[in-house]
């Protein structure tokens, strides 16, 4: 997996990096004030969850990046390694527009966005190998959870 698993993990590092600049004096000041619908998990859950999927992205990312690469498929590679940056950017953007800017509206269209780009990786990791796509099957459906929630919570302090 050499340079992609050094690529992929890079790229998720700096995402959950930008997005925990964003969200760290929010989470603490703002964050407590909103009104939020009963399902929405403890503080405590959010860094576990997405620790664990920033690395599910990272190596199943790397995994399928190197299994289109092995089969001669570079054209695939790129594309997947283009479809990450986005879902990366979009992953980022979510907890500056939440958390930083307070956009609720947004935030919450922009979670649907994640999901759908997540879900994407998913079905393009399950062409390299089905294995791929299930291991990555997580993060749209956390990603799914996270619009719900942001949709939820929009609704409630319009």
């Amino acid at each position: 997996m050499g340079k992609s698993i050094i690529a992929t993990s890079l790229g998720t590092a700096a995402a959950a990096v930008v997005g925990s600049v964003a969200s760290r004096k929010g989470v603490e000041t703002w964050y407590p004030t909103l009104r939020k619908p009963r399902y929405v998990p403890p503080n405590a859950v959010f860094p576990v969850a997405w620790t664990t999927l920033y690395a599910d992205i990272a190596l199943t990312s790397a995994a399928t990046i190197e299994k289109f690469r092995a089969a001669g498929d570079d054209d695939k590679a790129r594309a997947y390694a283009g479809a990450l940056g986005a879902n990366l950017v979009l992953n980022a953007g979510w907890s500056w527009l939440f958390f930083k800017a307070h956009k609720l509206g947004p935030s919450a269209i922009v979670a649907g966005a994640l999901a759908v780009s997540s879900a994407d990786l998913a079905r393009r990791a399950a062409t390299a190998d089905p294995k791929f796509g299930a291991a990555l099957a997580p993060y749209p459906l956390w990603c799914s959870f996270a619009t719900l929630m942001s949709t939820d919570i929009w609704r409630l302090n319009r």
